[in-house]
């Protein structure tokens, strides 16, 4: 009880002492045990950055051009190459791939972790899961083998994807090679700095951003059956991308061949302005810059073709060696704060339904983990034959964008 009391005191945390004092004993246990395992120390420090303006110009940032390889413009012979190279390494039982999916799908009107949505594609609607299943089914056909399949679940959503799963008979796949693990959490925070508790008496918690998947590959023990997998390369996608090919063996050629620990496919920007993150290099170390710190004069800048010098677009498509991984889960990724809507309990126990941002959540990004390494192999794909993405309940990335894309992929 005074180790409970004195961390709150001592983090600026006092108003929740009164809160906790008129709750009854197994509430109040329960409340005090989330309070034992927070690591305020870095709650602090997150909260000293909520308010510091990002600055937009990069000040003091060189940022350059990083290269890339067009995966329809390559020689015959070196497609050729690649794709032994890639496939080999597949047939040998050495790739496995992670599925990002511990969203929700409350932003497209949908109840439920995102990859339960259902697309309305032809000639049969399709679950988003479903279509990652059959996908890497046909992969295990061609290269017969049974590809390892790990999906990083929230705190919100595992016991719902799960059960989805389960339903479903995991759509045919084998379910023994089918592996759910959880991304972390981090507390949000009043604008004061103060922990706000959700309706169920707990800390309000949100999930700390898709950064946070090589930490959680590591903690929840997916590394460590990877590698009595014998596993070597890793694939790394998100679930709304209903095109999502998580087993391109000319990626795979491509970053083996170019000798790097990390590769990513890439689709060129559709104008010099579209609101995307682009490949680059920040002193020298690759990354992806957001097109809001992308000065104009540099968004519009081209090389002796006419082809944007930053136009390379980060899709989610991720490839890294398992000794990649392990490196970045030895570290630490900045966080970066986002001001959002977030309803809580006040002192008397009364919901708050938040009507405007009210509070500060933490995510890390996954392509922050990039700068751990000298190069990237980046491949060129194509828009329309690997990205179409469900961001939105209308208009642009929306699940009518998707469906078209989709069906003229498979030619529906």
């Amino acid at each position: 009880m005074k180790d409970y009391r004195k961390i709150l005191e001592e983090n600026n945390q006092g108003s929740l002492l009164r809160f906790i004092d008129k709750l009854d004993e197994s509430k109040k246990e329960n409340l005090i045990k989330q309070v034992e395992e927070i690591d305020f120390e870095q709650v602090n420090k997150l909260y000293e950055t909520s308010n510091i303006e990002i600055d937009k110009a990069i000040k003091g940032v060189i940022i350059e051009h990083v290269p890339f390889v067009d995966k329809y413009k390559m020689e015959e012979s070196k497609y050729n190459h690649l794709e032994e190279l890639g496939s080999n390494v597949i047939k040998e039982g050495k790739y496995a791939v992670v599925t990002m999916a511990g969203g929700q799908g409350t932003r497209l009107g949908h109840k439920g972790p995102k990859g339960s949505f259902l697309l309305n594609v032809k000639p049969k609607e399709k679950y988003l899961f479903q279509i990652i299943a059959e996908n890497l089914e046909k992969e295990n056909e061609k290269h017969e083998i049974v590809l390892p399949w790990y999906i990083m679940t929230s705190t919100e959503n595992n016991k719902k994807t799960v059960e989805f799963f389960e339903e479903h008979n995991f759509f045919g796949y084998p379910k023994e090679n089918v592996y759910f693990f959880n991304q972390g959490n981090l507390p949000l925070l009043s604008e004061e700095g103060k922990l706000l508790i959700d309706e169920n008496y707990n800390i309000k918690l949100a999930s700390d951003g898709n950064g946070s998947i090589y930490k959680s590959m590591k903690k929840e023990g997916i590394l460590d059956d990877m590698k009595k997998r014998g596993i070597e390369w890793i694939f790394i996608g998100a679930v709304d991308n209903a095109l999502l090919n998580m087993c391109d063996p000319i990626l795979l050629g491509l970053t083996i061949d170019e000798g790097n620990e990390i590769g990513s496919k890439s689709v060129v920007k559709a104008n010099p302005h579209e609101r995307v993150g682009v490949f680059c290099k920040k002193d020298s170390r690759p990354a992806v810059i957001e097109y809001t710190e992308l000065p104009e004069s540099m968004a519009e800048e081209t090389d002796e073709d006419g082809e944007l010098l930053f136009g390379e677009s980060h899709i989610m498509c991720n490839l890294y060696s398992l000794k990649a991984i392990e490196k970045i889960a030895g570290q630490n990724l900045p966080y970066h704060s986002a001001y959002k809507k977030a309803s809580y309990i006040d002192e008397n126990g009364n919901l708050v339904e938040a009507t405007e941002p009210n509070s500060y959540k933490y995510e890390a990004f996954i392509f922050d983990g990039f700068n751990y390494f000298d190069n990237i192999s980046i491949l060129r794909g194509r828009r329309e034959e690997d990205f179409a993405p469900i961001k939105n309940k209308e208009g642009v990335d929306s699940p009518e964008t998707a469906i078209k894309l989709y069906n003229d992929y498979w030619k529906l």
